[in-house]
């Protein structure tokens, strides 16, 4: 083993570490301990490297403790946030021109600022067509992208269609509006958010939903249809003080629980009869789209249901065609604004 002056050793019998000051021969060291230089022979002492690794690496390790139960965190307290409605943002989208910003696009949110999860129907329509067109949920204290609009757009007045409904319960009305927005007040808005520093300027839809008054509940005797309905004291009458459905299903098994001894011309007046009263109802609460499901079968149902769709003017269009969710067994129906 070679050492150089300045090396640090280790004495092994002693343990205590020093440094080589010179050499006596061959086979002999002057080092020195603690301010005191002696000789030693070179096979008396070693370099300490591998001793300060070995004893890093037990300290290291008998410093991990492994407790007996891992502390459990407490629970975080979800801070309540106030309801303040349903609106509608704008993002204004700036470029630089010469020596001045301009807006090129505004991007479009919904926002959902309520406890409860939402169901809209939301499109714009100018003059001549419409622009865009997008439905679904919404979840509670939710915001959604829904597209951008071309700022030029704003000088033909688009209206900005919505309907909204609340997904939580079926106690509440379908709200639904129209927004429109002037030349000036858009260009006055602009210029607010640049003074503020802001990114977004908003209009409220719906500040909250009203509840179904008692007195709108309409009572309609059903039809005779078959000896047990009269026994029945629960289906004597229908109420229309229940929301209007995105979705009906008129699969029989869907609409009774049992169908035994029914015939099918007494299936298909039940059948129309229901679908009927849906359609009055989407119509009433000026729902924006339906989707029937009457399945495939001999087609007899699908072109009755047609039919009703044809002589009812508050149809647009309705169309049958496959839908990943019901193939060819369902028409969806789009209603007059």
């Amino acid at each position: 083993m070679k050492f150089s002056i300045g090396d640090k050793i280790l004495i092994k019998r002693t343990g205590e570490e020093g440094i080589v000051c010179g050499y006596i021969g061959n086979d002999m060291l002057e080092v020195e301990v603690s301010g005191t230089i002696f000789p030693v022979y070179t096979d008396e002492v070693e370099h300490p490297y591998l001793t300060w690794f070995t004893q890093k690496k037990k300290k290291q390790t008998s410093s991990i403790s492994r407790p007996e139960q891992f502390p459990i965190e407490p629970p975080k307290t979800i801070e309540k946030r106030l309801s303040s409605g349903i609106s509608l943002s704008f993002m204004p989208v700036f470029f630089h021109d010469a020596m001045e910003d301009l807006v090129s696009e505004l991007k479009i949110f919904l926002v959902n600022e309520t406890p409860y999860s939402i169901h809209f129907s939301y499109d714009v329509k100018s003059k001549t067509a419409t622009l865009f067109s997008h439905q679904g949920k919404l979840h509670p204290f939710g915001h959604l992208f829904l597209h951008s609009l071309p700022y030029e757009a704003m000088n033909d007045l688009p209206k900005f269609n919505w309907q909204l409904s609340n997904a939580d319960t079926l106690s509440d009305k379908i709200e639904s509006g129209t927004l429109r927005i002037r030349p000036p007040k858009l260009f006055e808005q602009i210029n607010q958010l640049l003074v503020k520093n802001e990114a977004t300027f908003s209009y409220l839809l719906l500040s909250e939903f009203s509840p179904i008054e008692k007195k709108q509940a309409v009572q309609i005797p059903v039809q005779k249809l078959v000896p047990e309905f009269k026994k029945s004291k629960e289906s004597k009458k229908i109420s229309l003080a229940d929301l209007p459905r995105y979705e009906i299903d008129l699969h029989i098994e869907k609409l009774l629980p049992s169908h035994k001894g029914m015939n099918n011309a007494t299936i298909m007046q039940l059948q129309l009869s229901t679908f009927q009263r849906s359609l009055d109802l989407a119509i009433s609460y000026h729902q924006h789209k339906m989707i029937v499901i009457h399945g495939v079968g001999s087609g007899a149902l699908r072109e009755a249901i047609h039919n009703i769709l044809r002589q009812t003017s508050e149809v647009e269009a309705f169309r049958n065609e496959y839908m990943g969710r019901y193939g060819f067994g369902a028409t969806e129906i789009i209603f007059k604004k």
